[in-house]
């Protein structure tokens, strides 16, 4: 489809937003635009209108419509679903259908319809992807802003306390009998003019009483605009302070900044609990080694192996200092192609001969209590026989508005155990799932919109299972990406630890092994 423009009008043809997507002029779009309300038919429903040149799809919300001018050789389907991803789009950032909450949010709404489309073309987004890149906002940002309250409230406190002062000063001149005395209406006359404050003042004392003390000392007096009190009373780029003190400054004055950490890669709450769960089962010997692979794995939602990598690291730690100059002897049964990497200060031609891992240098051992880096692995292919875990998610329309959704899992790799494995399947907004059948648990998340199909363990003796529920007003592409994670102490490289002995008498010592497998990224899209 080429897409010429977006836009929000009104039912009289108002246009409130517009969003132009191909070179045009000015003048051209406001013509189409123009003509949209003439072509309305009276007391007819229709989605779409033609003329000689374009095609208009629209939408009613309301007292407003979501329209969508394209060329005639578009496709009519995908219009009327894109149409649809626009129409979604605008009560995520306006609470009401009405003209003022259009231009409101009218940035946002704009940044939103660039995400939909580029240069004329759909791109490939669903709802919570608009969402995501539209609200990406800038941590550097936050931290000028939080900076430049700090300075301005420091320079307004520094006004205050420059007031008082001369305050008090007038206040103990007027009491010397200097020239703030006076009686009832008298003006004083060149009390620290020269700094702005205190000329011409009014006294308002009564009975030949100073005027001094009917002056409030808690307000302060407010400077002549032609004489500052002083230079840098207001100046704004004062000494730095560290970003953190700031911040911290600000936080205890009641000032809410988030602090901001960079994301960790796929690592959600759930999979970081479920490793945590695996590692606490594991005893831990003075010899320690840990093998952790991590995979990321993108599948079409029509079938074929988008993105397939595997990463994994051996890590050795050692407690006891009279274990530190040993030597590891692995087991490698892989039939991949897995390329392996050893660190640079470990025995290469060692390792490749006798897949034995020990330093360049025997005489020296590895350190203590730190978990080292010894051999590091990785695997990319295209191949789909390396998928671990199969994903069918399969919805289709039932002729009501809706889709009726199932979705499958199947254990490819039954030497594997996995565990704690979450489904996420996207839901339209508002919309609750009406599960029929299902293995395993379910929960239905309406803030994130996102239903969630956990199965305790997927193995050999329960390598399938499946899912099968409907949604209202949804259309199949609704349903992705589906989102998978899952641990297990299989590890997908077939990699293990044979033995550990020391390198003088080469005597075999005990050691313990940790295994863990995580999905990083596992996604149908």
């Amino acid at each position: 489809m080429v897409l010429i423009a977006a836009a929000v009008c009104t039912k009289n043809g108002k246009v409130i937003i517009s969003r132009q997507f191909v070179e045009m002029t000015k003048a051209r779009i406001e013509g189409l635009l123009a003509a949209f309300p003439k072509l309305m038919t009276a007391g007819k429903q229709h989605t779409y209108v033609e003329t000689d040149s374009v095609r208009y799809v629209y939408q009613p919300m309301e007292k407003l419509y979501m329209l969508l001018i394209t060329t005639k050789a578009s496709n009519i389907l995908e219009d009327l679903e894109t149409l649809r991803l626009f129409s979604k789009v605008i009560p995520e950032y306006c609470h009401t259908l009405e003209e003022k909450e259009i231009l409101e949010n009218a940035f946002n709404l704009i940044f939103a319809f660039d995400e939909i489309v580029a240069l004329g073309y759909r791109e490939s987004v669903n709802l919570a992807q608009i969402k995501t890149f539209v609200e990406m906002d800038s941590h550097e940002e936050k931290l000028y802003q939080a900076v430049r309250q700090t300075q301005e409230r420091e320079a307004r406190q520094k006004m205050r306390e420059k007031a008082k002062e001369l305050q008090r000063q007038r206040m103990e001149t007027a009491k010397r009998g200097g020239p703030m005395s006076g009686g009832m209406g008298s003006r004083s006359s060149g009390g620290f003019s020269s700094d702005g404050f205190g000329a011409n003042t009014t006294n308002m004392g009564m009975g030949g009483i100073s005027g001094g003390p009917s002056i409030e000392m808690d307000k302060p007096i407010a400077p002549k605009p032609q004489k500052p009190v002083s230079r840098n009373a207001l100046k704004l780029g004062g000494k730095t302070k560290d970003v953190d003190s700031f911040v911290d400054q600000l936080n205890s004055e009641g000032e809410k900044i988030a602090k901001l950490t960079p994301a960790s890669a796929g690592n959600n709450s759930a999979v970081t609990a479920a490793k945590a769960k695996i590692i606490s089962d594991v005893p831990m010997d003075s010899i320690h080694l840990k093998m952790e692979d991590k995979l990321v794995v993108r599948i079409g939602r029509d079938g074929g192996l988008q993105q397939f990598e595997l990463s994994g690291l051996l890590t050795l730690r050692i407690s006891e200092e009279n274990m530190g100059r040993i030597k590891v002897a692995l087991e490698n049964n892989d039939a991949h192609g897995i390329q392996l990497q050893t660190h640079p200060n470990v025995d290469k031609e060692l390792f490749k001969t006798r897949s034995i891992i020990g330093l360049k240098n025997p005489a020296k051992p590895f350190p203590l209590n730190t978990d080292v880096g010894v051999l590091k692995w990785r695997f990319v292919t295209q191949d789909e026989s390396a998928i671990p875990l199969t994903i069918n998610c399969w919805p289709s329309e039932n002729g009501e508005g809706g889709c009726d959704v199932n979705i499958e899992y199947e254990l490819e790799a039954q030497h594997l155990e996995l565990q704690d494995v979450s489904i996420a399947i996207p839901l339209p907004m508002s919309v609750q799932p009406q599960v029929a059948e299902y293995d395993g648990t379910y929960n239905y998340d309406a803030r994130k919109h996102i239903l969630q199909w956990n199965i305790p363990v997927i193995d050999a003796a329960n390598k399938s299972g499946s899912m099968e529920f409907s949604c209202n007003s949804s259309i199949p592409g609704d349903f992705f990406p589906v989102q998978v994670t899952f641990v297990s102490k299989t590890p997908y490289a077939a990699i293990k630890a044979k033995d550990v002995v020391l390198v003088d008498t080469e005597a075999p010592v005990k050691f313990s092994t940790e295994n863990i497998l995580y999905a990083d990224k596992y996604e149908v899209v």
